[in-house]
């Protein structure tokens, strides 16, 4: 059967096209439109509405295997469907650490029988991500791995950085970093500063961010190995970043809608739903992120989604888990930045579709024909309210329930099958 995405405005990055239009799907792929609509067709007049290349998140946090009360490949990827996603990218410090073939094929497997979105593993740089070897990255690559890090922890051996981005480099896998120096930042809780003052906790300082992203420009100076910079929170590392960028280092970086919307206020009386690492910052810090993606010093925008249950959330401040969700409020929150005027609709697509599927090297990303059919149709006008009981995931950390948010996700499909629709 063919799909027929009607009086759309298509927009598509990588062949420059926004332009109002029709799109055609047969058998998982986009083709080219005909004069005549065959019988049988299934027909969407979406009245204007935008039809972009399927969203990419390269940055999620799963939780199967080990944790799957909190969510599982089959909960997270059906909320990802709801977000406008068609591919996730799932860190790997899971139950055991995905650092080998059989937790990738796990995961993999799970998405085949169980997923709304496609998933695409990211191993472990060192075994069990504890630091001291590296994993078998051959190994992880054949399985279906598309890049490694230890995200949640940094890699403090630096030789051991340096080694991982040339082994990575030879396997053609991306390095993302999570950038933190453990000495700074230790028994933090939020951005030090005035605030973390008033409240009496203990701050993480700016520097604890910059150092480590310092070190990791260096470094992919050193080898020539492209290296990502994963959930960037502040100025100073978006100016190095910006700096590296400018040299030609093979740096590329994303940041997630938290710090682009938030600032540490939003912590307000102890509220552990705005509490994640790195933490939520200044507004200084918040308008660097914003330029940053407006000049094109950061290339993704990643939700670092990180759902937790209220046994690791509804806590003392100093004692609860880091992280939030952020599958089905990254595209409203997003779509601010067009409304505002930071960026225009291309770029928005480019940051959470075309770039990220350039960065790891997966398909998806553009509706040229004969191209796989990963679309995302999106109402920008759309209002809602963002509640606990319409959350998908089964987290429902969120420092966004019940705002008001506008524009969603409407329609998403995946090689040409319906993940979501709010449209029928």
């Amino acid at each position: 059967m063919i799909t027929i995405l009607q009086n759309g405005r298509l927009i598509d990055p990588v062949s420059g096209v926004d332009e109002k239009g029709d799109l055609w799907i047969e058998d998982g792929f986009i083709i080219p439109g005909r004069e005549t609509i065959p019988e049988h067709s299934q027909v969407f007049d979406l009245q204007g509405k935008w039809i972009v290349p399927g969203l990419i998140d390269m940055h999620v946090h799963l939780r199967e295997p080990g944790e799957e009360y909190k969510e599982t490949v089959e909960s997270g990827t059906r909320a990802a469907a709801a977000g406008g996603f068609t591919a996730v990218a799932c860190m790997p410090n899971t139950i055991p650490v995905n650092d080998c073939a059989s937790v990738t094929q796990l995961i993999l497997e799970a998405a085949k029988s169980k997923g709304s979105a496609k998933v695409y593993p990211v191993g472990a740089i060192s075994k069990g991500s504890q630091g001291t070897g590296l994993a078998e990255y051959g190994e992880l690559k054949e399985a279906g791995a598309v890049a490694v890090t230890d995200d949640g922890l940094p890699v403090l051996d630096s030789q051991l950085m340096r080694r991982a981005m040339e082994y990575a480099g030879s396997h053609d896998l991306l390095v993302m970093s999570h950038s933190e120096e453990i000495a700074l930042s230790r028994n933090g809780t939020m951005n030090e500063g005035v605030v973390s003052t008033r409240l009496g906790l203990r701050g993480i300082p700016v520097a604890a961010e910059a150092i480590m992203v310092y070190r990791e420009i260096a470094l992919a100076e050193l080898t020539g190995q492209r290296t990502h910079i994963a959930h960037v929170s502040t100025a100073a590392a978006t100016d190095l970043i910006a700096q590296s960028k400018a040299r030609g280092v093979q740096i590329t970086a994303e940041t997630t809608p938290h710090y682009f919307t938030l600032t540490e206020e939003a912590v307000g009386d102890y509220n552990t739903n705005a509490k994640m690492n790195p933490p939520l910052r200044t507004e200084e810090d918040r308008q660097a992120i914003r330029k940053g993606l407006q000049d094109g010093t950061f290339d993704a925008i990643a939700t670092d989604h990180a759902p937790h249950s209220v046994i690791e959330k509804e806590l003392e401040f100093d004692q609860a888990a880091n992280g939030i969700i952020g599958l089905e409020t990254s595209l409203p929150l997003a779509l601010g930045l067009v409304r505002d005027g930071v960026i225009d609709a291309m770029r928005m697509v480019e940051l959470m579709s075309s770039a990220p599927a350039r960065i790891l090297k997966v398909e998806g990303g553009t509706l040229a024909a004969g191209t796989v059919a990963d679309v995302t149709v999106i109402d920008p006008d759309k209002e809602f309210v963002f509640t606990k009981e319409s959350i998908l995931s089964k987290g429902k950390n969120s420092p966004f329930i019940d705002w008001k948010l506008q524009g969603k996700a409407v329609l998403t499909i995946m090689d040409g099958r319906i993940t979501h629709n709010e449209l029928s």
